[in-house]
């Protein structure tokens, strides 16, 4: 992620292993978070909070950039339009939640515990 200052806590994202793994270990810190997402780096553990946190950086992967959004005619006429009701900052405990839960995620998401903790936490500070 060129113009970007070296993390303080991750390998470069380029170095990630032919999975997207670019470190195991490491905790859900607020600072460790936001510095893992402004490199292209994730947490996603595996499916279990007493396992080791994995942390990602897979080629290729999508990343939006919100400061450079553009939405379409088709897209803005297609929410003006009713068939969606589009919101934000409503209910961001309901929705972690929701993901975690839905359908068949019970048993096999990775919205664990101390995820959902690290996500309300950052939320709250205004992230």
């Amino acid at each position: 992620m060129s113009g970007l200052p070296r993390s303080r806590f991750f390998p470069p994202a380029e170095t990630a292993d032919e999975h997207g793994i670019v470190l195991v270990g490491g905790d859900l810190s607020p600072d460790r978070l936001l510095d893992a997402y402004r490199h292209g780096i994730f947490p996603w553990p595996m499916f279990d909070d007493d396992q080791p946190l994995l942390w990602w950086s897979p080629d290729p992967r999508a990343i939006f950039e919100f400061d450079r959004f553009y939405v379409s005619r088709r897209l803005a006429r297609t929410v003006r339009s009713g068939r969606f009701k589009v919101t934000s900052d409503r209910d961001f405990s309901g929705v972690l939640l929701g993901c975690a839960c839905a359908g068949n995620r019970r048993e096999s998401t990775w919205l664990t515990a101390n995820m959902i903790r690290a996500y309300r936490r950052l939320h709250e500070m205004g992230y």
